[in-house]
């Protein structure tokens, strides 16, 4: 009783259904969910530049036209350049940095051009932040907003003028990077079927280009059995009175694309040999 009752729960029952194909051992397709990049990251927000490394010897913006720091001591001008105070100087300083690429005049602070070199030294400005301190959720809020208004800006730009958009994603070093049409959910078998369907193509060229090597290697001999054959029905049809239906032109087009594949095969005989000589 023992035996038989193993043997039941061995074997399946007459409705169940057993898979035996497409197991996971047989599978050659492999994949891998792709890494998660946030969307305040440089690879989604489309900046190409980081926030740049000053020397700090560079004065603050409101005591560059000082005409008593020109006179002062080394040790008193130390105390008002960038790398003595605080990062927000070197934020200011490379926020007018940016404006001044695209600014209409010099006190251009609020057209569009000026708006998006405010914004992008902003939005690096609080990406470099990020870095070094990723847990701060307020900052990270902050620059998704900023991210968002100048995508909403640029849009803006391209809509309505295309010359200035180009112009300011030049200046700016900026790649725009639209919103999906779409959005879809990155599961494991869509895009187990997306690999599959890959896969199968790629044994299809394969196959295909074996095939054709085949075919290419037996078109000497097929062309030169075709030559026969032609020439052999235009005697037999000659001799017997018969209509022909086989012309000399016809003969004369298969003896030539025979001769200059002839050739062609010498010609890389060749070729193949002279590397081996040297």
């Amino acid at each position: 009783m023992n035996a038989l009752a193993k043997l039941k729960t061995l074997t399946p029952s007459v409705n169940q259904i057993v898979r035996t194909y497409a197991l996971k051992s047989d599978l050659k397709i492999k994949w891998v969910r792709p890494e998660k990049i946030p969307c305040y990251k440089p690879e989604k927000s489309g900046d190409l530049q980081s926030l740049p490394m000053f020397a700090g010897t560079e004065l603050m913006k409101d005591y560059r036209d000082s005409k008593e720091l020109e006179t002062a001591n080394e040790h008193v001008r130390n105390l008002f350049t960038i790398q003595h105070n605080r990062r927000r100087e070197m934020v200011e300083n490379f926020k007018e940095d940016m404006v001044r690429r695209v600014y209409r005049h010099e006190l251009d602070y609020g057209s569009i051009e000026a708006q998006l070199g405010l914004m992008t030294a902003r939005i690096r400005s609080l990406q470099d932040y990020m870095e070094k301190f990723p847990r701060q959720s307020v900052v990270k809020v902050q620059l998704k907003e900023l991210i968002d208004k100048r995508k909403r800006f640029l849009r803006y730009l391209r809509r309505w003028d295309y010359r200035r958009f180009e112009y300011m994603l030049e200046k700016l070093d900026l790649v725009y990077k639209p919103y999906p049409t779409h959005f879809h959910w990155i599961t494991r078998k869509d895009s187990l079927r997306k690999l599959t369907n890959i896969h199968c193509d790629q044994i299809k060229e394969t196959r295909l280009e074996e095939y054709r090597r085949q075919l290419e290697s037996q078109q000497l001999d097929f062309l030169e059995n075709k030559l026969k054959t032609l020439e052999f029905i235009r005697k037999e049809q000659t001799e017997c009175q018969v209509p022909v239906t086989v012309t000399s032109d016809e003969i004369k087009a298969v003896r030539k694309q025979y001769e200059e594949l002839k050739q062609k095969r010498a010609a890389a005989a060749e070729s193949l040999k002279e590397p081996e000589d040297s």
